[in-house]
């Protein structure tokens, strides 16, 4: 498969990669201020099969994007996905019923087990645990919080050993709208067992007490694990990076 990240389509006309009918539609993209990459997805799950993960665990499933895109792009063994909310967890279930690899539950995650109240978005994806700030609305005014619900927490140590076996070789990726430290103050002996890590990382405060890419970055790395790839997250509407993703193997 060419690589197809745009630098400028005259680039790829002269390297003969792509034909001419190709050319002139990047070219009208690329005038508009678009390019055209290779998904993410694929790298991750060139990733995947490089370090050989055969369990995927994804906290902060919302309705099965994250889940989709592995199955997309070639990764074949199982997913455990973690959703809260009732909306999001009845698509996702929809989305996973027939795939018998990929199983959910309906919790979040944290650093204690019980009940919290989820503060649930206008978009349920900006949803969160922890208040929305006002650099969020700021940023992204048509987003706001429309109501609550209260929804079960577990502590991913309490319940590793019910889909994962000693040899799982595991992948964890967070997406906690700021709720990644209490997760991850929750999973530290699963962690342990990871060969690879996604984190959210935010460059501003998003949601009150939430971590930032300082400290996740830290804790990756004090963890044992070192950034292999960045994917681009959240923008603003004035171009400032306010997300990206951060990826992370034991090397």
């Amino acid at each position: 498969m060419p690589d197809c990240r745009l630098r400028h389509p005259q680039r790829q006309k002269e390297s003969g990669a792509l034909s001419s009918l190709t050319m002139k539609a990047l070219e009208f993209m690329y005038r508009r201020g678009y390019e055209v990459r290779r998904h993410p997805a694929v790298r991750r799950a060139r990733m995947l099969a490089a370090h050989e993960v055969d369990l995927v665990i994804d906290v902060g499933a919302a309705v099965g994007g994250y889940g989709s895109q592995l199955r997309k792009f070639g990764y074949a063994g199982d997913i455990v996905s973690f959703e809260p909310l009732d909306t999001a967890y009845a698509e996702l279930s929809a989305v996973t019923g027939s795939d018998a690899r990929w199983s959910t539950r309906q919790a979040a995650l944290g650093s204690a087990a019980g009940e919290a109240q989820i503060n649930i978005a206008s978009n349920s994806d900006s949803s969160s645990l922890l208040p929305m700030g006002s650099a969020h609305t700021d940023a992204e005014p048509s987003v706001g919080i429309i109501g609550s619900q209260t929804v079960r927490v577990e502590r991913l140590d309490d319940v590793i050993d019910e889909f994962a076996r000693p040899e799982s070789r595991i992948f964890l990726k967070i997406d906690a709208q700021g709720f990644e430290r209490e997760v991850l103050a929750g999973a530290a002996k699963t962690l342990e067992r990871c060969r690879g890590l996604q984190l959210e990382l935010s460059f501003i405060s998003l949601y009150e007490g939430g971590m930032l890419v300082n400290e996740a970055i830290s804790l990756a790395y004090d963890a044992g694990f070192s950034m292999v790839g960045v994917e681009q997250g959240w923008a603003a509407g004035t171009g400032q990076m306010l997300q990206a993703d951060g990826v992370f193997f034991r090397l």
